[in-house]
C-alpha cells in the first residue's frame, strides 16, 4: 500500500512492504554466505532513496546456503501480511547465470498470463526484484550469480485472504511494493489489484468483465450474466479507479454492479463511493424520485427516510422504478469517466439480498443516455 494518503491517516505510524522484508532478509544472508557471520542489523536502499535498517528475526547456516529471517511490520496498517516472517534462502548459482528467483513455501506461483510476471515464475514483483539484487549487490563482494528462495511463513493460509487466487497466483502471498513503504489506509494497493485483474481478465481474452462495490452484488452480477471468476473485479468503493483504467486498457463490455447506498452516490456524480466521501444525499434522491413519477407524498417520506435502502423500500411499496432511474443517472457518471465508444456499460443495481432493483442496458459509453431496462412503474 504505497500511494496517496488519507488525511486522517497522516499522523499514522508507516511501515515496510514484503518486497522490502525480502530484499532485507536476502542482504542478510547473502552476507552470512559469503563471510559466514550474520549482520546484527541490516539496512536496504529503497526506491526512493531511504534507507531503512532492520534486525533478524531468524537465521540459519547450512551446508551451501545461508538463511534469514524479517518479521514484517506494517505500521497502523491493516494489512493481512503484518507480523508474517517473510525469509530468504541464498545459495550461490551457476556460473553467467545472474540472480535467480524461487518460490518457497508461502509464495505462489504465477499461473495466467497479464500479470507482470509470466506463468510459472514466483509472484516476487519487478520492484521487490530489483531491491533484493541491489541488496545483494552491496555485500557480494563483486560475485554475481545467486540463487534466492522467498518464503513466509503460513503464506499459503494468508493468501486465502487475499486476490490471489482469482489472479491465477497459486501457493501463497505475492512479494509486492513499489516504494518499499506501506502508507497506513492508502488506497493505492487496493487500486493496483484491480489493474491486474483487469490486466488477467483481457490476457485471457474475455470481452465481458464485472466490477462490483461488495461481496452481494458481485456474487448477483456473476449469476446474472453467467461469469466466471476471472471476469470479476473487485472494484470495491474505487470505481473512477476501475473505469480509468479500462479506458486505457479496454474490455468491449463493462458492467458496474453495486448496492443502492452506493450506486445512488455514483448516480449523484462520486466516482468514490466510500462512506468516508459523504452519505448519499436523500433529498437528491427524492428529486429522482419525483422525476420518476413519485408523489408529494412519497417525496417527502423519502426525504425522511433513515436510510437510501429505507428509501428503495418506500418506493418500491408505491410500484416506483426508483432504481431504474438511478442506476441511469449512475450511467451518465461512470461513462464520463469511461469515454470510449467502443466500450459498452451496463449499470447493475441490488437490494440487500442481491435481488435486482435496477439496470440498464449495455450502451457505448459516448451515448448521452443509455437505453433503459424496465418500463417505468408508476
Amino acid at each position: 500500500m504505497e500511494a496517496a494518503i488519507e488525511p486522517e491517516s497522516k499522523n499514522l505510524r508507516r511501515g515496510w512492504t514484503t518486497g522490502t522484508c525480502a530484499a532485507a532478509a536476502s542482504k542478510a544472508a547473502c552476507l552470512a554466505l559469503i563471510t559466514g557471520e550474520f549482520p546484527a542489523m541490516v539496512e536496504v536502499t529503497l526506491p526512493g532513496g531511504q534507507r531503512p535498517g532492520f534486525a533478524l528475526a531468524t537465521e540459519e547456516r547450512g551446508d551451501g546456503f545461508a538463511k534469514a529471517g524479517i518479521v514484517k511490520d506494517a505500521g497502523d496498517d491493516p494489512d493481512v501480511t503484518h507480523g508474517a516472517l517473510i525469509m530468504s534462502t541464498v545459495r550461490r548459482g551457476l556460473p553467467g547465470t545472474g540472480i535467480t528467483f524461487k518460490a518457497g513455501p508461502g509464495v505462489g506461483t504465477v499461473t495466467r498470463l497479464g500479470l507482470p510476471l509470466p506463468p510459472g515464475e514466483p509472484s516476487i514483483n519487478p520492484v521487490p526484484r530489483r531491491m533484493i539484487a541491489q541488496a545483494i549487490a552491496e555485500v557480494s563482494h563483486g560475485e554475481k550469480d545467486f540463487e534466492v528462495e522467498i518464503s513466509v511463513a503460513d503464506g499459503e493460509k494468508i493468501a486465502e485472504r487475499t486476490l490471489n487466487g482469482r489472479l491465477g497466483i497459486l501457493g501463497g502471498i505475492s512479494i509486492l511494493g513499489t516504494t518499499g513503504i506501506v502508507i497506513p489506509f492508502s488506497c493505492a494497493s487496493w487500486i493496483h489489484s484491480i489493474w491486474r485483474g483487469i490486466d488477467v481478465a483481457r490476457a485471457a481474452g474475455l470481452d465481458h468483465i464485472s466490477g462490483a462495490t461488495g461481496n452481494t452484488s458481485e456474487k448477483a452480477a456473476q449469476a446474472y450474466h453467467g461469469l466466471s471468476e476471472i471476469a470479476l473485479i473487485d472494484m470495491g468503493d474505487f470505481v473512477g479507479g476501475m473505469l480509468k483504467y479500462v479506458r486505457s486498457h479496454p474490455v468491449p463490455k463493462v458492467t458496474i454492479a453495486g448496492g443502492v447506498a452506493k450506486m445512488t452516490k455514483l448516480a449523484q456524480g462520486m466516482l468514490d463511493v466510500h462512506s468516508k466521501r459523504g452519505l448519499a444525499d436523500l433529498e437528491a434522491l427524492a428529486k429522482v424520485a419525483r422525476e420518476a413519477g413519485a408523489d408529494a407524498d412519497l417525496v417527502a417520506r423519502i426525504i425522511a427516510a433513515n436510510t437510501v435502502s429505507h428509501a428503495f423500500q418506500l418506493a418500491g411499496e408505491q410500484g416506483l422504478a426508483l432504481g431504474d432511474r438511478v442506476a441511469t443517472l449512475a450511467w451518465k457518471t461512470a461513462a464520463k469517466a469511461l469515454g470510449d465508444p467502443a466500450i459498452a456499460l451496463e449499470i447493475l443495481v441490488f437490494d440487500r439480498q442481491g435481488q435486482l432493483v435496477g439496470k440498464t442496458e449495455f450502451t457505448p459509453s459516448d451515448h448521452s443516455d443509455p437505453l433503459s431496462a424496465w418500463p417505468s412503474r408508476s
